[in-house]
């Protein structure tokens, strides 16, 4: 991973906003790998006086220890992977700690870190508008100032796959995963967080710099097996496999694809993200990037959502609205020019 960090260092001279230690269980490392990579990144690139450093991490991983060795380290963020403070939907989703290890180590993870996200899963299998209140409800006890909650997708070749499809476990319709997430965004709204993007709420001051990036669609590096990066035009990935990913880069081999975003891909994908977020789809921006056909495209196409009240346009930005946020991504492709 250092060489591929000084690989690639050579081909870019943009500031580093941020550094995202994820995509995997990265605090099996220890702390002093993390700094060393640190270390490389800060050596070989341009970073920004405010950085963002993010370590990803399951709750069994952070112990009172390792978070106080993160505290001495240049990581200044942790993202705690909790999902659910219910046993039985953490053992449904094959995951290696309980409730209380959660609860334990958000306690140890406050006493070093202010900035501090938890994920959740809603819309779980026999889970229901109680079940998700409690969740929701043991979260007040900590002041958590970024919340990352997602819609349960079931992943192929997994034992939860299996389950559903042999009848075990029967899956919520969509109108109850709606239900839950609308009760989601209503709570989370009530305790003054921001919900600038479908999946992520923030307090005031704590946006993650890493998942904007995304969002905005701003240039970003991936390094290590499986890691996708993107400079604007194009789209590339590592080898996922480990071991084919150490041969290749030791033996200066080519360890990643390529692909040339068309004029179309990209414009298919700033409509996709920016109709996830507070920011909008911009009719000027697209104008300006794409040209008028793609502006004309889109205001023709967004009346009938407009007419839904699904999307709401003003200063020249399109946005979804409270009743159309959830149905975003469908309503993106809807929006998608699909051949020019």
């Amino acid at each position: 991973m250092i060489k591929e960090v000084e690989i690639k260092s050579k081909f870019n001279s943009d500031i580093i906003e941020s550094i995202y230690f994820g995509g995997g269980t990265p605090s099996l490392l220890s702390v002093s790998e993390i700094n060393n990579l640190i270390k490389i990144i800060y050596k070989k690139f341009k970073i920004s006086e405010n950085i963002e450093i993010t370590l990803e991490a399951n709750p069994e991983d952070l112990t009172l220890d390792m978070v106080k060795k993160l505290s001495l380290s240049l990581i200044n963020r942790l993202s705690i992977g909790v999902q659910s403070f219910n046993d039985s939907e953490l053992k449904m989703m094959n995951r290696s700690h309980n409730s209380n290890q959660s609860k334990n180590c958000i306690d140890n993870a406050l006493k070093y870190f202010d900035n501090l996200s938890i994920d959740l899963i809603y819309g779980m299998p026999n889970s229901n508008f109680r079940t998700w209140a409690k969740n929701l409800q043991i979260l007040e006890n900590w002041e958590i100032n970024h919340i990352s909650a997602y819609a349960l997708t079931v992943e192929s070749n997994t034992a939860l796959k299996k389950f559903i499809e042999k009848k075990i476990i029967m899956p919520l319709d969509e109108e109850e995963v709606y239900e839950q997430y609308n009760f989601m965004y209503e709570k989370f709204l009530s305790l003054n967080y921001i919900n600038y993007e479908l999946s992520s709420f923030s307090k005031e001051g704590y946006f993650s710099k890493n998942n904007s990036s995304y969002w905005l669609g701003k240039k970003y590096i991936g390094i290590g097996p499986s890691a996708h990066s993107f400079d604007g035009k194009i789209r590339s990935w590592n080898i996922s496999n480990n071991s084919k990913y150490v041969k290749q880069i030791i033996n200066n081999e080519l360890f990643y694809q390529k692909e040339h975003l068309t004029k179309i891909d990209r414009y298919n994908e700033y409509v996709m993200t920016g109709l996830r977020t507070i920011w909008g789809v911009s009719l000027d921006h697209i104008e300006e990037k794409f040209g008028k056909k793609f502006s004309y495209n889109i205001i023709k196409k967004s009346k009938k959502f407009i007419d839904l009240n699904m999307l709401e346009i003003f200063d020249r930005k399109i946005f979804t609205t409270k009743k159309g946020k959830f149905l975003s991504d469908g309503i993106a492709s809807e929006l998608f020019i699909i051949n020019c």
